[in-house]
């Protein structure tokens, strides 16, 4: 059993850390500020703030696109940062680390690591939200994340069948800033999509809300305002959550007759930042015809999973020693 360990959680748009005793220590932005091509000047939180806001000089990237790392050097950088915030002093000193992404990250990052082990997101997610996954019961897991939505059926701790689909919450927002560009002529930001993604996006068109959005109008160049309904949100994204639900059904329609009936009897678990759409377990039950769970703390299912490899000692042979395995992980999203 690893006594003193960290499990991070390396998303396309967030970064969370998890200290075994502990919990969470850290949730923010997965996101750089670099200053004339060199400097780091923020990262995480403080980064974002400056998110479409900055300079020419001043570069805010996200150094993970489409569920792997597309900047190696400016990730790296982004993990030292937020490693000696959350180990000041010796607490990082002999910590084993337990990862969802390549381990080469943290091994060649300065925190010295004692040992890195490596746990298949899906199962992590599953375990986040609070399934059994080391019987032979099956479970089916959806996780919306920023970029991908990985689709997976687990048994006896290991991945069954698994869909990765470029589908996720930032397309959701990249949808939305183009149909009001196109519908009100006016230019949004991504901050703003995404607000408008939270407040108003519904998997069905029943209710009618609104929202004043702001940006700069297409036709005059100055800044302007318009009311955004939940009606034009849905138009916008319906496209893209039915692609998800026919991803679903493919993953079903290939999954082993056994395991089909514990999915119908436990239904499918909804994760990831996205989850929380309203309606969206309406939607996926009237497609499926299946019973469907929308988990508690959606967003922090991965990290939540690792967070029990560390602490429950009969889930620690779930993650795999890369020393020992000599496998290439690659990071999803």
């Amino acid at each position: 059993m690893i006594r003193k360990a960290m499990g991070i959680d390396l998303g396309t748009s967030t970064i969370k850390i998890y200290i075994k005793g502990e919990g969470i220590v850290l949730d923010e932005r997965n996101i750089i500020a670099v200053a004339n091509k060199k400097n780091v000047i923020a990262v995480g939180n403080d980064a974002f703030d400056m998110y479409e806001k900055a300079p020419d000089n001043i570069s805010v990237t996200y150094p993970v696109k489409n569920g792997v790392i597309a900047d190696i050097a400016n990730m790296q950088s982004l993990l030292n940062h937020l490693l000696r915030r959350v180990g000041k002093g010796s607490r990082l000193s002999g910590m084993s680390f337990v990862i969802a992404v390549p381990y080469d990250l943290v091994a060649n990052s300065n925190a010295k690591a004692k040992s890195i082990y490596v746990v298949e997101k899906s199962v992590a997610d599953a375990l986040g939200a609070g399934l059994d996954v080391t019987n032979a019961r099956g479970v089916m897991t959806v996780n919306i994340g920023a970029d991908t939505t990985e689709i997976s059926i687990i048994s006896l701790g290991g991945i069954v069948l698994s869909k990765l689909i470029p589908v996720g919450g930032n397309k959701l927002d990249e949808s939305i800033r183009q149909y009001v560009k196109k519908k009100y002529n006016l230019i949004i930001g991504d901050k703003t999509a995404e607000v408008i993604k939270k407040e108003l996006a519904n998997a069905v068109p029943d209710d009618e809300n609104t929202m004043r959005a702001f940006g700069r109008n297409v036709v005059r160049g100055l800044p302007s305002q318009m009311d955004i309904s939940s009606t034009m949100v849905y138009e916008s994204i319906k496209e893209y959550l039915y692609s998800i639900i026919d991803s679903i059904r493919i993953i079903l329609e290939r999954t082993p007759p056994e395991i089909s009936s514990d999915i119908i009897d436990s239904g499918i678990y909804i994760t990831g930042g996205s989850a929380n759409i309203k309606n969206l377990a309406a939607l996926i039950h009237k497609e499926t015809d299946l019973t469907v769970n929308i988990c508690k703390d959606a967003s922090n299912s991965v990290v939540l999973g690792l967070g029990r490899i560390l602490e429950e000692a009969e889930l620690s042979s779930l993650a795999r020693d890369i020393k020992q395995s000599g496998s290439s992980i690659r990071m999803r999203d």
